[in-house]
């Protein structure tokens, strides 16, 4: 997350161009956001129906172990910053590339249900925590005028691990799902070497005010604990997730199995979910900056809502364009949206944005396991009701709309 308040800036330095070290630093946390969520997290999609056909695992097996990932991602998001605090950014975030990629290489090898459980939810757990430390630990190093940049690019990360999911999957499931596994586990060793020197060398910048420098205004902390919008901003970010997680699970297995289409026609649905995300940060940003965060999140998730509610309802090619395009934008999307509302809501003191996003993201990461599971059961227990899952994903996003009414507009909007 940004920290765009500075104790003493410097009107001269604020827009200065990158120079190498902030550029290598940027494209390190490109490269952790690819690996260890767009790769770790979204190459299982395409993966999914190539499982159940080689009988690795059964299809209720292989639909819960997807959902692995988003367990993992819960206990990466709450272990994140102790584990920053403990060993450093920059150590963590070598550790955690590492992980994921040995997660990729043990996953070549169908050893049992519970062996592939525990390497799914160790890759989400890298997913989780490089998400609550990759921003923090790179932005506050950048001039205060190319953090929006920075930022995006990222995320950007998120939309070319999506995008190269469904490009590079079905090439490598021409060798077979063993060697799938070992080509995605060399991408990630490959992105790992090129961040491993680009991380900042120390956590707080030379020259930089600390956090809780003078000049950040004390009552923010208390609003950031108190404030009734934050909470509610949790709850949508975590509704949110509830209406992603039937898209991120089965859109590809929907295509190949539920509509009789073939895994490649479901890879082509993901590799257009892929390219929608590489746009969606920064289009998000820009339509924050537009109509403010608050009106931009409400737009995402109507349109979220509505995206995800026509799955449930039309199986026509142009519903499902339409609906793919929606939800692969606000996949990575939604995160700018809601950093840049915390930024809203306490403007004044990155302290408390830091813990705001901390929490909001631990709020995420519960709803996304707790309906990865939820939906996997209901999945197996519907026999395989697509539309069902779906339908569920399209009222939790109405919920997430609806509550934002429910709350006064705060006095620092």
């Amino acid at each position: 997350m940004s920290q765009n308040t500075v104790t003493t800036p410097v009107p001269d330095t604020t827009d200065r161009a990158l120079d190498a070290r902030a550029l290598h630093a940027a494209l390190a946390g490109l490269c952790a956001s690819l690996v260890a969520i767009g790769l770790a997290r979204f190459a299982y999609t395409p993966l999914i129906p190539s499982l159940i056909q080689a009988h690795w695992f059964s299809a209720a097996d292989t639909v819960a172990l997807g959902a692995a990932n988003f367990a993992g991602y819960l206990a990466g998001a709450v272990i994140g910053r102790p584990l920053a605090t403990r060993l450093s950014n920059r150590h963590a975030l070598r550790l955690l590339m590492v992980l994921a990629t040995a997660a990729f290489f043990a996953c070549a090898v169908p050893v049992s249900v519970s062996w592939f459980f525990l390497w799914r939810f160790l890759s989400g757990l890298t997913g989780g925590a490089i998400m609550v430390l990759v921003a923090t630990a790179i932005l506050p190093h950048i001039p205060p005028g190319r953090r929006a940049f920075v930022s995006g690019m990222i995320f950007l990360g998120l939309g070319l691990g999506i995008a190269a999911s469904g490009t590079l999957v079905p090439e490598l499931l021409k060798l077979g799902l063993g060697q799938t596994w070992l080509g995605l586990g060399a991408v990630s060793l490959l992105l790992t070497a090129i961040s491993w020197k680009g991380w900042p060398t120390a956590d707080v910048p030379t020259g930089m005010p600390a956090p809780t420098a003078a000049g950040h205004r004390p009552v923010d902390h208390a609003q950031g604990s108190s404030n009734p919008a934050l909470r509610v901003l949790y709850f949508q970010y975590a509704a949110n997730a509830l209406g992603l997680v039937p898209a991120m699970m089965l859109l590809v297995d929907y295509v190949a199995r539920g509509l009789g289409q073939g895994a490649s026609a479901g890879a082509g649905y993901w590799v257009l979910y892929g390219v929608a995300a590489i746009a969606g940060p920064l289009l998000a940003g820009a339509i924050g900056g537009k109509l403010g965060f608050r009106n931009a999140y409400r737009l995402a998730m109507l349109l979220q809502g509505l995206a995800v509610g026509l799955l449930a309802v039309s199986h026509h090619t142009v519903a499902l364009w339409l609906s793919t395009i929606v939800l692969g934008t606000f996949t990575p999307g939604i995160v700018p949206l809601v950093l840049g509302r915390v930024q809203e809501m306490l403007p004044h003191d990155a302290t408390a944005q830091r813990a705001a996003w901390s929490r909001a993201t631990i709020a995420f990461a519960l709803c996304q396991a707790l309906g990865g599971y939820g939906y996997a059961y209901l999945f197996a227990q519907s026999h395989e009701n697509y539309s069902l899952i779906f339908l569920c994903g399209a009222v939790a996003m109405a919920v997430a709309f609806v509550t934002d009414f429910a709350v006064r507009k705060p006095k620092t909007d």
